[in-house]
């Protein structure tokens, strides 16, 4: 019986109980959803396999003593199927005991299931938009950028894993003045010359200069020829603006997209895919930036002053109104984050129920205006508008803080992070970890073949599982004629439950966006795992001489964990098989790799 049977059968009681006249003041609409009444696993296991203080819940409703209550419901659970006892402990805690055989059935509900067991459909009928990593197009993505790559795409799969429709997004910021500054370190160096002030620095810059003029020279155009004077015209035959000029353009034109191939080329490695490309540029050049103010403006919520245009965004619990468009006629870097927010809620193909925004740490100012902005066009902030803040990360080796970018100068990339640690544990290490917090990442301890090493961790109880399989078919073992009853040691008992405990995490993990605690599970069912390993045979080995000369009573405690009769060997090899298809389901989510052999 699972946790999830347990809560069922509880609500049931609750309501045979009104039914019934034995529960005081409660009534039928007091009683909240199953969900509501959580089962938990005890710390001391002395204490049952699983707890429910449901009774303290209901017991100010019933106008009862929790105590009192909880005895009728124990009476109740006591003369349920699969249930061993039950007992009553402190204030009201209800201890539920079940029998081995009802312990045991998850096993063949895991099997049954293969990678679908745990998953739902309850986040089903919405459509998710999750924006994510969103780099600027002007250098390859940092440590900041490669955390939320993990933790985006695991969050996704977990999304899916609960029956929601997920959108994956990624916004380039081609559109403003970091692309300016980008164009004009570029032209600096490909003629030799110093960084300017505000560009951007870093041996890419010089790799993507060459590229430029290489590709310009194929073309037929001699780009360190071109004026570089302001003045001229763009790609598009437009006058150029002030302070630009036809070589920086040219430049502009050909490496914003080499750095987009980068960037495409960096997250498919990484194992993270986008349904959508999203350029800030056609925002301004499709006309929904204009489309988008407008929409506010007949809501109300725009007003001019001092030449310029503002969103009065206090109106919708920001602290300041915000300027959208300047007195000299351009647009602040806001106007795009409203036409973005709207085109999300509004486009032709998979509309935006909820948009989720995955942002960086330096972006926790930018809430309240998003949120205003939000509210100002309809919509439930926190709700249909959703923003995630991550915190920074820390790459360390031999205890410091390390720099070690070969292309970048003084900031961790992507490549340089796979490349130091591999995308298995580059992956993991980011996501397993509240993105609410910072995260110290350790190459030393990510690259070592250790316990301390969570991921190593993870899959080598992965392969173990791969392993004992292989061991089980050269000894002809298989799971024909299993009895689950017979999985009642501990350690059995320890595996089981957290078997058991995967769906209410995954359903917890994509109510929370809190990919995170598919890792702290998978870490809690692969210790539980290495510990059966270590104690419970599934091929038999026969007993030593010193084995056979200990009492009955642990003799056969230990014949039992180590020459199991074939029903108990053909149990466990069940448990081990169902252990590997939820630590490979996990891992999946997560986007690592679950290898059969280390």
């Amino acid at each position: 019986m699972s946790p999830e049977a347990l809560s069922e059968l509880i609500e049931t009681i609750a309501h045979d109980l009104v039914a019934a006249g034995k529960a005081g003041t409660l009534t039928d609409d007091l009683i909240p959803e199953t969900a509501k009444f959580a089962v938990m696993r005890p710390k001391d296991r002395a204490h049952g396999d699983w707890a429910s203080n449901a009774a303290m819940q209901l017991a100010k409703k019933a106008g009862m003593k929790p105590r009192d209550l909880a005895e009728l419901f124990a009476e109740r659970l006591t003369a349920a199927d699969g249930i061993s006892t039950v007992e009553v402990a402190g204030p009201g805690f209800i201890n539920i005991t079940l029998d081995s055989a009802s312990a045991a059935a998850v096993v063949d509900k895991v099997l049954a299931d293969g990678a679908g067991y745990g998953k739902n459909a309850h986040l089903g009928g919405k459509t998710l938009n999750l924006e994510f990593v969103s780099a600027n197009p002007t250098g390859p993505i940092h440590i900041g950028g490669t955390r939320w790559a993990a933790v985006g795409d695991s969050m996704a799969r977990v999304l899916e894993a609960n029956g929601a429709k997920v959108v994956r997004e990624y916004y380039f910021n081609d559109h403003g003045e970091q692309i300016n500054r980008f164009a004009k370190s570029l032209v600096a160096a490909a003629h030799g010359e110093e960084t300017p002030i505000d560009g951007y620095k870093g041996k890419y810059i010089n790799e993507i200069a060459d590229r430029v003029i290489a590709e310009a020279e194929a073309d037929g155009v001699d780009v360190l020829g071109l004026p570089r004077v302001d003045g001229g015209l763009d790609k598009d035959g437009n006058p150029l603006g002030e302070g630009d000029s036809e070589q920086r353009e040219e430049f502009r034109k050909r490496a914003v997209p080499m750095m987009f191939d980068e960037i495409q080329r960096s997250m498919k490695e990484f194992r993270v895919r986008f349904d959508v490309w999203f350029h800030e540029n056609n925002l301004y050049k499709d006309g929904e930036v204009d489309r988008a103010i407008e929409e506010l403006r007949s809501r109300g919520d725009i007003f001019e002053k001092d030449g310029a245009t503002w969103f009065e965004s206090t109106k919708h619990g920001d602290d300041k109104d915000r300027v959208i468009i300047k007195s000299n006629g351009d647009f602040a870097y806001f106007a795009a984050d409203i036409a973005y927010y709207w085109n999300k809620r509004h486009r032709a193909v998979d509309p935006a129920d909820v948009a989720i925004y995955m942002l960086g740490a330096d972006h926790h100012g930018y809430i309240g205006r998003m949120m205003a902005m939000c509210a100002a066009f309809g919509d439930e902030p926190g709700v249909n508008m959703q923003i995630l803040i991550g915190q920074l990360v820390n790459v360390m080796k031999n205890g410091k803080p390390v720099r070690m970018s070969k292309r970048a100068g003084n900031v961790v990339t992507i490549d340089d992070l796979v490349e130091a640690v591999g995308v298995d544990a580059a992956r993991y290490s980011l996501a397993r970890t509240d993105y609410n917090t910072s995260v110290d990442i350790d190459l030393d301890l990510l690259t070592s073949h250790s316990n301390e090493n969570p991921v190593y961790y993870v899959q080598y109880a992965h392969a173990r599982s791969c392993n004992v399989d292989r061991n089980a078919a050269a000894a002809g073992i298989g799971t024909e004629g299993a009895d689950l009853s017979l999985l009642d040691t501990e350690a059995d008992g320890e595996v089981l439950a957290a078997l058991a405990q995967w769906p209410a995490t995954l359903a917890l993990a994509g109510d929370q966006r809190a990919p995170h605690k598919v890792a702290h599970y998978l870490e809690d069912l692969a210790g539980a795992y290495h510990k059966w390993y270590n104690v419970e045979r599934v091929v038999p080995m026969a007993l030593t001489d010193p084995e056979e000369r200990l009492d009955d009573a642990a003799r056969e405690a230990l014949r039992i964990a180590k020459n199991p009769e074939p029903a108990r060997a053909a149990a466990r090899l069940k448990l081990n098989d169902a252990v590997r298809t939820v630590i490979a389901s996990g891992l999946d989510l997560l986007g690592v790799t679950a290898p059969d052999k280390m």
